[in-house]
């Protein structure tokens, strides 16, 4: 039995806060070299190199990317062969996140209560979804999500008649009704199947995919670029001022469900889609 002390993920988990939101991913920075080369309009080009301007700047100066850095967002899987030791596991994450956030001087987000919306002054809590797997490590992924693009995410509980016909359209609506408001070039997390709530948490998860790895089964795979050519001729653009880069990609799962339903997530992300893995 392998032992890990709560320390060593209060650490990862702060290193990981200060550095995404400070440096885009490597499989992000490929997706804006390739939708410069493809962008074919003036707007288009000058929006996106002003965003990777950005990025430069970012990081040359440790200013974040964007202003809103997130609702912190991990995914832990734990092996089942690791003995956490030293105190609790989602306190030692909520600590991680603490410090990241005011160490790293980062934009504190989240309120004590949906209602009463009292700033907890540290961005904490963070959103944890844990997932118990094989072996003795702890993979953690942290995905902060800003609000703009969270905002139009949508969950479509469709009929089992309306098909994949019915979930590329409902795709399409999410995009359509984003518009300009979710800070594109885009990336959409998709999740088909399951229930209510785990459409939406597949859709969350598969953001974190890298940007250019489709899915291994072979229609959805179909499905990503079918969809990926759809929305980009839907023109929206980067920034929404127009262009053939909407969206740099969408990444979908599917998991199976009931014979009475076909639950369809869409969860958008702006175009920095932040996502950092580390492995204890």
């Amino acid at each position: 039995m392998r032992e890990i002390n709560v320390d060593k993920i209060t650490e990862t988990v702060k290193e990981m806060c200060i550095k995404i939101n400070h440096f885009l991913s490597d499989d992000m920075k490929e997706a804006y070299k390739n939708a410069y080369d493809k962008e074919d309009t003036d707007i288009g080009k000058q929006i996106l190199l002003q965003l990777q301007e950005n990025l430069e700047v970012a990081g040359e100066e440790m200013i974040p990317i964007c202003q809103d850095t997130g609702m912190a967002v991990l995914f832990v899987k734990v092996g089942q062969d690791v003995h956490i030791c030293g105190g609790n596991v989602t306190e030692a994450i909520n600590e991680g996140v603490r410090q990241g956030y005011i160490e790293g001087y980062l934009r504190k987000s989240v309120v004590n209560d949906p209602i009463i919306r009292k700033n907890t002054n540290d961005n904490t809590p963070a959103v944890i979804h844990y997932e118990i797997v094989e072996g003795d490590k702890i993979e953690i992924t942290l995905a902060p999500k800003g609000f703009g693009s969270e905002n139009m995410s949508r969950v479509f509980m469709l009929k089992p008649a309306d098909g994949i016909e019915g979930v590329k359209n409902a795709i399409l609506t999410a995009v359509k009704d984003a518009g300009p408001n979710a800070c594109p070039p885009m990336v959409l997390g998709v999740g088909i199947g399951g229930t209510f709530e785990k459409c939406a948490l597949m859709a969350k998860h598969a953001l974190t995919r890298k940007v250019g790895e489709h899915s291994d089964i072979e229609y959805v795979k179909d499905l990503e670029i079918e969809m990926l050519d759809k929305i980009n001729s839907l023109s929206i653009g980067p920034g929404g001022l127009g262009g053939k880069n909407t969206a740099f990609a969408i990444n979908i799962e599917t998991y199976p469900t009931h014979i009475a339903g076909l639950p369809v997530a869409v969860n958008i992300c702006c175009h920095v889609n932040r996502h950092i893995t580390r492995t204890l």
